[in-house]
């Protein structure tokens, strides 16, 4: 199973940002892989600093840009990820910000709305997006079982063990990780954490550019860093050993070795 992560740039162009995500997504298939993943709020970077509104830009699930995507996904039969903002009919202040998964025939199978928001650092994300409110569902695929979380949800281990709950074996995590004093540094430690904790393949895709912080990575159940983009537009691809989560687990069962009855509450 090969991944490809799409580390870019947003514009408030959501033309040239569609134009753009369908060109990776030929270089990831042409490249062999199986899944190409884009980064959080991909559609366009509606932040403070832009001065943009999420639901300024927000389209419907059945809008351009996500049917764009699907276009792409099924010419080049890849699987698609992409975070957009997903307006919502009766809410004009808000928009949800939204993960989409597309299947190799462009049929989308799965949406997450982010749960947590970004209320942390100086930013508010409720002001202008509306919370999601679950369940976490991991998404069935012919490679096993894959879960989504968005960015500053990394920071929040029960999700991603609710995943590994349900049998994951991989977590994708589109990402708007913006770039300051010490972030670069939690980000690799958390997305490393994660998946040592949970014995899973964790592929983060992080915006780049803007305020975004880049260095999107493709880490092993061992915690193991087997791909890393740096600070500019680049696809980030690694092979995923789906073995090495067996032979990992047969080693460390941290997993399986947990005692729900001492924590449950």
């Amino acid at each position: 199973m090969k991944v490809a992560i799409a580390q870019l740039t947003s514009t408030m162009d959501k033309a040239d940002n569609l134009q753009k995500a369908v060109a990776y997504i030929a270089k990831a298939k042409a490249g062999g892989a199986d899944f190409v993943i884009l980064p959080e709020m991909y559609l366009a970077p509606a932040t403070p600093t832009t001065e943009v509104k999420p639901a300024q830009v927000a389209e419907p699930l059945d809008g351009p840009f996500v049917s764009g995507l699907a276009d792409a996904a099924r010419e080049h039969g890849i699987y698609v990820v992409c975070g957009v903002y997903e307006s919502i009919p009766d809410d004009p202040n808000r928009a949800y910000n939204t993960t989409v998964f597309l299947n190799r025939s462009g049929e989308l199978i799965h949406t997450y709305r982010k749960t947590h928001l970004y209320d942390a650092f100086s930013f508010k994300e409720s002001d202008a997006i509306a919370e999601g409110a679950g369940p976490y569902q991991a998404v069935e695929t012919e490679f096993g079982k894959i879960g989504l979380m968005v960015c500053y949800e990394v920071r929040f281990p029960e999700i991603a063990r609710q995943f590994a709950l349900q049998g994951a074996d991989i977590l994708f995590v589109p990402a708007g990780w913006v770039a300051g004093a010490m972030k670069e540094d939690h980000w690799e430690t958390l997305v490393r954490a994660r998946a040592i904790e949970n014995t899973m393949f964790v592929c983060a895709a992080d915006q780049v550019g803007n305020i975004f912080a880049g260095r999107s990575m493709i880490v092993d159940p061992m915690g193991v860093v087997l791909a890393s983009g740096g600070e500019e537009e680049t696809l980030v691809t690694a092979e995923l050993d789906l073995d090495r989560i067996r032979r990992v687990r047969g080693k460390l069962p941290s997993v399986a070795n947990r005692r729900p009855e001492l924590y449950a509450k």
